[in-house]
């Protein structure tokens, strides 16, 4: 199979090839793992890989055979080597003996897994450029951020080295790399997706597992695959067939939609994604939505300060947890500055502070279910810029308090952290590019539970506007 035809096909349509035997999966391996290896050189997006063979999966599964990448973070396989992005794992990184319950849904579901890709130090960073592997550079303009922290997933599917790849959000991390790439990504809503057995919940119920794709079809059927309880799960949606690829082919009715652009940080919006979230608006507004501006309100300083302790917190549990495995010790010599910062402030936390914390998040939390009494989805930009050039977001950066680490990062990617600490659905979707051809996203967010309402209104969205046409400078079809 050559480059040019392995490329041009999605997901599904790689799938679909395959079963009807139209070529063999063996041959669309061999495409991936050169794709994989080629663009790498431009863009440091794999950890590890391409393996010389796929680990172990179902050939009988919807997407049997079709390439795959999974995130170097909380989704693991068996036996497979995994550093999450620092230096505490040790240079051998550390290995489970068992596979998540996401990862067995994976493989399930006919995806071919052939390399593990970058993030940054535990997640947590709207970049992708930590100590360990370096800087994980835009296909689109390789001076600039590919994003975070599912950076390298989203490179890898935008340079079309492979079509869909395992991401993680607990802030953006989904869709902000998404938006950057011009991809689509879905942050469903908390408890869809198991973190079965090694977790009831990561980030304090903020964190949801997800992928990063190029059409809402190939993210609708993953989805398929992948959502549903595990025995022992602390949030359960029961008695609900989601249907969601059947879904992103119709059209949702016609819905009440507010509009928001204005930053909740109060920072700084460029005027070019504000004209795309407009493009957008009249793309709806022709395809008989109501559309009119509206916000849900909320005070961002208590926003944040239930941010800096969650993160503080869900810091201090992973470096815990990583010390006891790699029997490495939490310091400079094996954590980058931000991430020292956080540990040192997640320590110091009280359960008198995470209650305080908590009952934030609830009068957030029930302001916006207030807000969506009115209206059925709130669009939004999905991040505040385009990609930022390399280095905009350092980490490593040791004049930084854990508080301000964590409000850098939200004050230029202020649209996407709302649905995390509400547990609510959100999809990023590609608009209108800026003027020199850099990708926007616009973000689609909606009730707890209605992630299939987002998935139709995403899939209808996307056969008005279109995006498959686009292709960013370094890509695999580029290869000779």
């Amino acid at each position: 199979m050559h480059l040019d035809e392995y490329t041009t096909h999605d997901a599904t349509g790689l799938a679909e090839l395959i079963s009807t035997g139209q070529v063999g999966a063996d041959e669309v391996h061999a495409a991936a793992r050169e794709a994989l290896a080629t663009v790498n050189d431009d863009l440091n997006a794999v950890v590890a890989g391409p393996f010389e063979e796929p680990l172990e999966y179902s050939s009988d599964g919807p997407l049997g055979g079709v390439p795959f990448v999974i995130k170097d973070l909380i989704c693991h396989a068996a036996g497979v080597r995994t550093w999450m992005g620092t230096r505490l794992t040790g240079p051998d990184g550390v290995v489970f003996d068992h596979d998540t319950e996401l990862m067995s849904r994976f493989r399930a579901s006919g995806l071919a897994t052939l390399a593990t890709s970058t993030t940054p130090e535990l997640g947590y960073n709207a970049n992708t450029e930590p100590v360990t592997s370096g800087s994980t550079r835009n296909p689109w303009d390789t001076s600039r951020s590919a994003g975070g922290s599912s950076g390298g997933s989203a490179a890898l599917v935008a340079a079309g080295a492979v079509p869909v790849a395992h991401a993680n959000d607990g802030g953006g991390s989904t869709r902000i790399p998404a938006a950057y790439n011009g991809l689509v990504g879905f942050k469903p809503s908390r408890g869809r997706v198991s973190l079965a057995p090694d977790m009831q919940e990561a980030l304090y119920g903020c964190a949801a597992e997800s992928v990063v794709t190029r059409s809402v079809r190939d993210t609708a059927t993953v989805f398929d695959t992948i959502c549903g309880a595990a025995p022992g799960d602390k949030y359960a949606w029961s008695g609900e067939d989601y249907g969601f690829a059947g879904l992103a082919r119709q059209d949702p009715r016609r819905l009440r939609i507010a509009v928001h652009t204005e930053s909740w940080a109060g920072t700084y919006v460029d005027p070019e994604v504000v004209a795309s979230v407009e493009a957008a608006v009249q793309t709806l507004q022709d395809l008989g939505h109501r559309v009119e501006v509206a916000t849900p309100s909320f005070d961002w300083d208590q926003f944040m300060e239930a941010h800096y302790r969650y993160w503080g917190g869900f810091v201090a549990e992973s470096i815990a947890g990583i010390s006891a495995m790699s029997g490495l010790e939490p310091g400079p010599e094996t954590l980058e500055a931000a991430i020292l910062k956080g540990w040192e402030y997640g320590r110091s936390l009280t359960v008198l502070d995470m209650a305080e914390a908590s009952a934030v998040v609830n009068t957030i939390t029930r302001s916006v279910a207030a807000f969506y009494r009115d209206y059925d989805v709130l669009l939004t930009p999905t991040t505040n810029t385009v990609a930022p050039v390399l280095g905009h977001l350092d980490s490593d950066d040791s004049s930084l308090s854990h508080e301000e680490w964590t409000r850098r990062i939200f004050d230029t990617v202020s649209f996407t952290p709302l649905q995390n600490l509400t547990g609510t659905p959100a999809v990023s979707v590609p608009a209108r590019p800026s003027s020199t051809g850099l990708p926007i996203g616009v973000q689609f967010a909606g009730r707890i539970n209605e992630d299939g309402l987002l998935m139709q209104l995403a899939g209808e969205y996307e056969r008005a506007a279109g995006w498959s046409d686009r292709r960013p400078r370094v890509h695999a079809s580029a290869i000779s």
